[in-house]
């Protein structure tokens, strides 16, 4: 993977007689050293359709000053942006087209903007000469590829060093703003350049799907919002950043449940099929979420037992199975995310939104069609909970219970999506049915541990190392089962009561 590196950054209009003021003012900053000015030409790539700047991401080719090379920038917060360098080339690289696979697809990635620019470099440099931030004055001229209109203006930019406390940039700008210097408005170079040179908009905005207030327009603005974010989590599965693939499995599950809830306003035959690839995709990104999740616990587990009780090479016989798992379950997330049929999977979430297939409930007032579908919910959850109940313990209840897991997931999620139309009633029915998912989960986490505790034993057998802390192991995530079960009743009578 290419480098990468945060950038913390402010920008300011450089508005005539808005010169820099005396920095070494500023707390902190003892010596201001003139780097002198350099020349940087910067060619800006997108789709023809700027899907990239629609998502504030910027990818540009840049050649002049120290970092010449390719530039990829995910927003992260405001001021604050990831930025992934590559050497160099004359086309793409590979790492970086792969970042945006989610976003272009089948499409391509053009160059739409050049900036050429006259950057004005000042180093801001505490008592014992550690650099705090950058200061540049910019003279940027734009134009619109190809061929287009032009643009120019100057600004002021601030990034702090990659190891200084952010905290600088407050105290710069206090200074910058008593010298009559205020923010720019444009959030990037980019997204000011675009602003200034684009062409003249032509014909009326297309009529929202369904209007405001209705089923149709709630459940299709969370439908948006998981799609949306499925497409944006795509390329931090690929960097591995943390959480990210538990993040991306839970909006698959969250817009599959949704689908399935809201079907008497979204057609079944049209999302049906969207849902079966949802959970697809959902259980190849498992593979890796489900090993992180067991690993942790049996890591757990194991830190847990008094040392004289570990007998053998436990802790090496675990490191060793979840690495060459770990491996594998990233290698099939990773494939999943490269596949055509992830990418079909993407058009179909695109052309659903564009042209969706709404039912006649669609036009009916949010609150009561919403409301009905988290009804309709719980009650399967009630059911489901109340066959598990009935069962002896054992695998059939175990099961049960799973099925019962399910059946609270998607009652959260109903009632989540529920959440901004109905508001503190469908937050209640999520809070308390989180609850009975947790600890359903738990069980379920425990079951999934005690088979591989059983596989560990059983290796660890084969090689002549003795099995004695799996085996007290696999009684204490039995004993938390039972603990889980008993524990069920009392959880599912407050989580069902009005």
């Amino acid at each position: 993977m290419a480098e990468t590196k945060r950038e913390i950054e402010r920008k300011y209009e450089a508005t005539t007689g808005s010169g820099v003021p005396d920095l070494t003012r500023v707390p902190d900053v003892a010596t201001v050293v003139d780097e002198g000015v350099v020349e940087l030409d910067a060619t800006y790539h997108d789709t023809p359709d700027l899907r990239l700047a629609a998502d504030s991401i910027t990818l540009r080719r840049r050649t002049g000053g120290s970092d010449e090379g390719w530039h990829l920038k995910f927003p992260v917060a405001v001021g604050v942006r990831d930025e992934i360098r590559a050497p160099l080339s004359d086309t793409l690289p590979p790492d970086l087209a792969a970042l945006l696979r989610s976003r272009v697809r089948g499409g391509e990635v053009v160059p739409v903007v050049r900036l050429r620019s006259a950057r004005d470099v000042r180093r801001l440099l505490d008592a014992d000469g550690g650099l705090l931030a950058e200061l540049s004055v910019d003279t940027v001229r734009a134009r619109r590829l190809p061929g287009g209109p032009r643009a120019s203006w100057t600004e002021i930019e601030v990034e702090a060093a990659d190891d200084a406390d952010p905290g600088i940039l407050d105290a710069v700008e206090k200074r910058l703003r008593k010298a009559g210097v205020r923010p720019a408005h444009a959030p990037s170079k980019l997204a000011r350049a675009l602003a200034e040179t684009a062409p003249e908009a032509h014909g009326p905005d297309s009529p929202p799907p369904a209007a405001p207030g209705t089923a149709g327009a709630a459940v299709l603005a969370y439908v948006r919002k998981q799609a949306e974010a499925i497409v944006a989590l795509d390329p931090a599965v690929r960097r591995d950043l943390p959480d990210a693939v538990h993040q991306l499995r839970v909006a698959c599950r969250r817009l599959r449940s949704a689908l399935k809830t809201y079907r008497s306003v979204l057609d079944r035959r049209a999302t049906d099929p969207l849902g079966a690839e949802l959970k697809w995709l959902a259980g190849e990104l498992g593979v890796a979420r489900d090993q992180e999740v067991l690993a942790a616990r049996l890591r757990a587990r194991l830190d847990d037992v008094p040392r004289p009780l570990r007998r053998g090479p436990v802790k090496a016989r675990l490191r060793i199975w979840d690495t060459a798992r770990t491996k594998a379950a990233r290698r099939r997330a990773l494939a999943a995310l490269d596949s055509d049929r992830h990418l079909a999977l993407l058009d179909r979430l695109d052309a659903l939104l564009a042209d969706p297939p709404l039912r006649k409930a669609a036009s009916r007032d949010a609150a009561k069609v919403l409301a009905r579908a988290v009804r309709k919910d719980r009650a399967r959850l009630a059911a489901r909970v109340d066959r598990a109940l009935s069962l002896a313990p054992g695998h059939e209840r175990d099961l049960a219970l799973h099925e019962a897991r399910k059946a609270a997931k998607r009652a959260r999620y109903a009632a989540d999506a529920a959440r901004p139309t109905l508001g503190k009633s469908a937050k209640k029915v999520s809070k308390r049915v989180k609850k009975v998912q947790s600890l359903l989960g738990e069980h379920q986490d425990g079951v999934v541990a005690r088979a591989t505790l059983r596989d560990l034993a059983a290796q660890a057998h084969a090689a002549g190392e003795t099995a004695f802390t799996w085996g007290l192991l696999y009684g204490r995530e039995e004993a938390a089962a039972d603990a889980a079960e008993r524990g069920l009743p009392e959880v599912w009578a407050r989580a069902a009561s009005r």
